[in-house]
């Protein structure tokens, strides 16, 4: 809190001609005009010798131009929430400054990275951990292909065609016939395509553009073996022939 009972520092928000987005900050207001414009050069990204300065309200009403680089920013009406707005008359094109698509990133050789002493690569390599824990890996792999042979059985017991009830964890039951059995393009392992009695399942038989099955939208979905009981599981009655 300065002498004067006002505070000594100002929140305000900085807008620019240059970018689309606004960002609020706070300020000394014993800056003058041109200490202020150096530091609103690393957040628009204008020059500070190319800036128009401009004050609004917190509503967006226009105040005034800051234009006296020897003034202090404090002797400006300058209250919290008020905007700056940034006019760059350096020739810079709009939104130049948020393409980060030219700007040249560093890329370390997979070479150079393995030598780095402090890398992740190199804590996990000396932990064993993930990928450079062989025996870990190997299991993984063992439990991988037992899960796949094992989820393969259930699969072949399982006929297109058949009722089935869908039993899912913490789901209610559902009701349906089964339309495809076998592997998918959209996630590894084996995949029992179902069509719904109601509209409770999430498409009309197709993935990522491929139709594996053909039913009503909203009315197919995939599920995992171990969800699947088949058996005789007559369509449920939901009463519709009693409404007119």
């Amino acid at each position: 809190m300065s002498v004067s009972g006002t505070p000594a520092v100002v929140a305000v928000y900085i807008s620019s001609s240059l970018n689309s987005f606004r960002s609020q900050k706070r300020y000394a207001r014993g800056l003058t005009l041109a200490e202020f414009k150096c530091k609103l050069e690393l957040v628009v990204g204008s020059p500070a010798s190319c800036m128009d300065l401009e004050l609004y309200t917190a509503d967006d009403k226009f105040v005034m131009k800051l234009d006296s680089d020897e003034a202090l920013l404090g002797s400006y009406p300058i209250d919290d929430g008020c905007r700056i707005h940034v006019i760059d008359h350096s020739g810079a094109r709009i939104g130049e400054y948020e393409d980060v698509s030219k700007v040249e990133k560093f890329q370390l050789p997979d070479s150079e990275y393995d030598k780095r002493a402090d890398s992740a690569r190199s804590f996990m390599k000396r932990s064993k951990l993930g990928q450079y824990n062989k025996e870990e890996m190997l299991k993984k792999e063992a439990d991988q292909e037992q899960k796949l042979v094992e989820e393969k059985a259930l699969a072949e017991a399982i006929s297109v065609g058949a009722r089935c009830e869908v039993r899912a964890l913490g789901q209610p039951s559902k009701r349906g016939t089964v339309m495809y059995v076998g592997l998918t393009e959209f996630k590894p392992g084996y995949w029992v395509g179902v069509k719904y009695d109601e509209p409770l399942g999430k498409h009309d038989g197709s993935v990522s553009g491929k139709q594996y099955f053909e039913c009503q939208p909203k009315y197919g979905a995939f599920v995992k073996p171990q969800h699947i009981m088949v058996g005789d599981f007559p369509e449920e009655d939901f009463g519709l022939e009693d409404e007119m």
